[in-house]
């Protein structure tokens, strides 16, 4: 096989690494939830639904308690293409000691935050390797955890429900050296991802510092630097007939499944041609320096805002000392609304 063959069969396997990111939630849920009716109505195999319904009405609560990591899962060579498309690192700034537990921010969304993904959902960029004694765990819809077959698939790679009972058992009832990770923007802010932007939502986002000083954890702010860049999205112009049906369609996504729908586009199966894939851009994914959090059963608004005050002061320095050295201008600044 000559040099170009291996290139061309290396791009090809990366491609194919991200195109089945998205659909593979589909189609496991697809088959969960049609398989089950299937197997106890139209079959003789319904002992096999059955034992299916008993299983996640037990293990119902798992996914609140920690869930289960598999570091097979993690390591799969799927996530090495997938890292490498683009490719992604993870940076690390400072240790993160395992005496502690961690809130790791993450900024900003992107459209579909591959680099938040492939740096604390696996171990194709080295976190293990990189962050030693550290447990990874990245917050995401606990909706995707009512679905079965899906929610034992993202529980293997250390996903949890980014919600208040999931959260404050990793960080008060698995001892120390947890990190998890909330993407503190939320799917709101993947609207306000294109490249060359840098807004993010924050400025009223504080249920994640208010988590930090009930539990005492360590607040880590963290930035992906080329995340908004490897997509392109389009907002038509107002009193247009396309922004009425852009929002329209938008409102109806929000309204029934809690997203935003993003009009975007990207590269195609080549490239150079236009499709729907990422462009091969680099995401870097910098970690901050950990902030002392002191440990407040109850904390007051003031402390909660003094604290989160704190925490925009850290990333914006971790994003000016850092902007430029990752393809940004040096006017450039962080805006936080």
């Amino acid at each position: 096989m000559t040099f170009f063959s291996r290139l061309n069969l290396q791009e090809g396997l990366q491609t194919l690494s991200v195109m089945q990111w998205i659909p593979v939630y589909f189609i496991l849920g697809t088959i969960s939830i049609i398989s089950i009716p299937y197997f106890m109505v139209f079959t003789r195999f319904w002992c096999l639904a059955v034992l299916a319904l008993a299983w996640l009405a037990y293990d119902w609560n798992t996914h609140n308690q920690g869930g289960r990591h598999s570091a097979w899962v993690r390591n799969w060579t799927l996530w090495k293409y997938f890292q490498n498309y683009f490719p992604v690192k993870l940076v690390k700034t400072h240790d993160l000691s395992p005496k502690h537990n961690y809130i790791i921010g993450s900024h900003p969304h992107g459209i579909f935050s591959y680099g938040v993904f492939i740096n604390f959902a696996t171990e194709a960029s080295g976190f293990a390797q990189i962050f030693p004694s550290i447990t990874p765990v990245l917050a995401t819809l606990e909706g995707i955890f009512w679905i079965p077959i899906v929610r034992e698939y993202v529980m293997s790679m250390g996903i949890c429900p980014v919600s208040e009972l999931a959260l404050e058992y990793l960080l008060t009832k698995k001892g120390s050296g947890n990190a998890v990770t909330i993407v503190v923007g939320g799917a709101a802010e993947a609207l306000l991802c294109r490249p060359g932007a840098s807004t993010i939502l924050l400025k009223n986002r504080k249920g994640f510092v208010k988590l930090a000083l009930k539990t005492g954890a360590y607040l880590v702010p963290s930035y992906s630097f080329g995340e908004n860049e490897v997509h392109n999205q389009e907002t038509f112009p107002e009193g247009t007939w396309l922004r009425f049906f852009q929002k329209t369609i938008q409102g109806a996504f929000k309204k029934a499944l809690g997203i935003n729908l993003c009009t975007f586009h990207g590269r195609g199966l080549t490239r150079g041609s236009w499709g729907f894939l990422p462009f091969n851009r680099p995401i870097n994914t910098v970690v901050g320096e950990p902030l002392p959090i002191p440990k407040i059963k109850m904390p007051n608004k003031e402390t909660v805002d003094k604290y989160h005050a704190l925490y925009i002061s850290a990333l914006h320095k971790l994003f000016d000392q850092h902007k430029v050295e990752y393809g940004l201008p040096e006017t450039q600044e962080l805006t936080i609304i």
